[in-house]
């Protein structure tokens, strides 16, 4: 059993910053990478950024330049560090685990991130 707890969102303003944290636990040993999706409304579930336990990372274009994800491997905890913040950034934004990278196995409940003046 893998738990995956999000925190941190909120409602910002454009150009703010908000960090979200992904603590997990339970049979983590099954966790070789996590990562961060997000589901704005009316919009698929997209993949935000993935990292894996050695620190290799992956992000959409869209949040590439402005968004940093990192993993404290020691606290089984993923963070996700989100600069210059957009309204289109607005979504619920999901925390996952990985067993194979591409592919989430484990799923976190979701924090709102609200981006707007």
């Amino acid at each position: 059993q893998v738990q995956l707890v999000e925190s941190g969102g909120g409602l910002v303003q454009p150009g703010g910053s908000l960090r979200l944290s992904c603590a997990a636990s339970g049979s983590i040993g099954s966790i070789n990478a996590m990562g961060w999706y997000r589901q704005a409304p009316g919009k698929q579930r997209e993949l935000v950024a993935t990292i894996t336990r050695g620190g290799v990372a992956n992000y959409a274009d869209s949040v590439k330049d402005r968004f940093t994800i990192s993993i404290d491997n020691d606290k089984n905890t993923v963070y996700l560090q989100m600069n210059t913040l957009k309204p289109e950034d607005t979504a619920v934004y999901y925390c996952s685990g990985h067993r194979w990278v591409p592919h989430p196995t484990y799923w976190g409940q979701g924090t709102q991130v609200t981006v707007s003046s």
